[in-house]
């Protein structure tokens, strides 16, 4: 063997072992991952990409109009729900039905434009709460047995002690918000128990889609088809089609089932159908366009000066509680919908400090229940990919408008419900998906959280649909029955909202099952620096105030 020109014959090392190629260990083999042969792995995104505006940005003023008219519609049902259900049941007519709905529609308005501004900086519709129905049920039911003249006399007897709940209990969410207390409490709130708790505000609103949908089904299920074929898949034959079909598509498709119900109940299709169908199917059964007036403006106290009694308090209490678990449920989801990062906690407090007031001026004015967070609109965000803050600030300018002129809101206060709970078909699903996407921030490998997750969701759904079946409708009494009453209504209350019993269940679980050690795989890391309002850049750009209201303050406050 030739020696090697490094080789140093100063030193008398002997010459290295040459160790056949054979013999050499070769290195271990790395095996990919079963996932790698698999398709691609998507990193988690706390801003969603496929938006085409933002919460800041805004397409044309033509646009941006048809936009907030579009959710002024969507929420519309909600409204002629609620005071369909209740009305007749605190003994008005149709007249007081047209005023309970043209005060609802100025006060949602109103608080849609505050938290637009000042609360949450969201684009958040909020519209009337049916956490609200079973205390209100509760008062109905407790002055049946007083003696009226008639039945109006009644109504307004029953709402002016309604609006003193309303007020009382409106002192739970201003408290809650502006002491900050409701900021520490989200601040234990991981994704490991957002997915549970927002998915169950979409998922615990199902009683509002098919089977409301399946009251008038020649009405309800034409409208579920055309929406998905119309919005979803006819956008893609052309390329001029498919921001239009995207953005307005649910806007056309209820026009065209709306005209349907109209041949249909011009055409005597109903005329030998029982009452119950005629009214979910009949576009003339509401009476809303001969009763309400002209013009009318609703004002403080205008059904008379409001009773205040301590045992209709505390449900609306319950209430109370709920619709602020609900809205921050709510809150949360539209923050991604909307192109936003995750409210930080003086922002969600703040909001529902905002929310408490809101409610106090809902008793003011004589609102037979609270609001809360639209979810129907939240998901309206996601399905024409529009999260503009504008959008919605329009659409409660359309919210005063037709609450103050009457005959205008209520010819679209008489679409049909099974139109209404079409949309909801789809837009319930998407808030409830949107949840789901949250799990992108934790492990959802580790069995713990599975155990949270699952767990909290599940006795959501369950918990409240065994209250739901068990309280009755007439009385709005609730399986728990013990001597005291207000105990009673704030339990039946509280367990009966879906995203509050998973909201309650999720921290408890998740803040005392090893909380310490899974910090990484609850997902706590990534949501710390979201909730210090200093902690992310973006914070700032998405929530600070339209306006610095420092520089009006005197220097020694500012």
């Amino acid at each position: 063997m030739g020696e090697s020109h490094h080789h140093n014959h100063g030193n008398s090392h002997p010459p290295p072992v040459m160790i056949p190629p054979q013999m050499v260990a070769a290195p271990p083999m790395m095996v990919p991952p079963m996932s790698a042969a698999r398709g691609p792995v998507y990193a988690p995104a706390d801003q969603l990409q496929q938006l085409n505006y933002c919460i800041y940005s805004n397409p044309s003023w033509i646009q941006i109009i048809l936009l907030g008219f579009q959710h002024y519609v969507v929420m519309l049902g909600t409204t002629v729900m609620i005071a369909t259900l209740l009305v007749s049941q605190m003994g008005g007519g149709p007249g007081d039905r047209a005023r309970v709905i043209q005060t609802l529609l100025f006060l949602s308005g109103l608080n849609s434009l505050l938290q637009t501004w000042i609360g949450t900086r969201l684009p958040t519709v909020i519209g009337p709460s049916f956490a609200y129905v079973i205390p209100v049920m509760g008062i109905i039911n407790d002055l049946s047995d007083n003696a009226f003249v008639d039945g109006h006399q009644r109504f307004t007897y029953t709402i002016r002690a309604i609006q003193g709940a309303l007020i009382i209990s409106s002192l739970i969410n201003i408290i809650l918000g502006y002491s900050k207390a409701w900021g520490r409490l989200a601040r234990h709130c991981s994704p490991v128990v957002l997915v549970p708790s927002i998915t169950a505000v979409g998922l615990g609103l199902y009683s509002r889609g098919f089977p409301q949908l399946a009251s008038c089904v020649e009405i309800g299920l034409p409208m579920l088809i055309l929406l998905v074929g119309t919005q979803q898949h006819l956008q893609h034959i052309h390329s001029w089609a498919q921001s239009k079909l995207e953005r307005f598509g649910l806007l056309l498709c209820i026009g065209i089932v709306w005209a349907f119900a109209a041949i249909l109940t011009a055409g005597g299709a109903y005329r030998n159908a029982g009452l119950q169908r005629q009214q979910s199917c009949r576009t003339d059964r509401t009476f809303l366009m001969s009763s309400a007036p002209w013009v009318s403006i609703p004002y403080p106290f205008q059904w008379g000066t409001p009773i205040f009694r301590a045992n209709h308090v505390f449900g609306m209490m319950g209430a109370a509680l709920v619709s602020s678990a609900e809205s921050t449920a709510a809150f949360y989801a539209a923050s991604r919908l909307a192109g936003a990062t995750i409210p930080p906690n003086n922002v969600v407090t703040r909001s529902i400090g905002l929310q408490g007031i809101g409610q106090l001026f809902e008793g003011l004015f004589g609102c037979v229940v609270g609001t809360t967070a639209a979810v129907e609109n939240v998901g309206l965000l996601g399905l024409t990919r529009v999260g503009s803050r504008r959008a919605v600030q329009i659409s409660s300018l359309f919210m005063v408008f037709f609450a103050i002129f009457g005959k205008f809101g209520a010819f679209f206060a008489s679409i049909p419900i099974p139109i209404f709970a079409a949309l909801y078909c789809i837009l319930y699903g998407i808030v409830a998906a949107t949840g789901i996407s949250f799990l992108q921030f934790a492990n959802a490998n580790s069995l713990r959280n599975i155990y949270v997750m699952g767990a909290s969701l599940f006795l959501g759904l369950s918990i409240s649909q065994y209250f739901f079946m068990n309280t009755d409708p007439l009385s709005g009494r609730g399986p728990v029955r013990t001597n005291g009453g207000w105990f009673n209504d704030i339990l039946n209350t509280i367990f009966s909202s879906a995203p509050t019993v998973a909201l309650v269940i999720g921290l408890l679980i998740d803040n005392t099952l090893h909380a310490k050690n899974s910090m990484h795989d609850r997902g706590v890391q990534w949501l710390l620096p979201f909730h210090r309002w200093k902690g992310d850049n973006r914070n700032q750009e998405f929530y600070s105030f339209p306006v610095d209201f420092r520089q009006f303050l005197p220097s020694r406050f500012s």
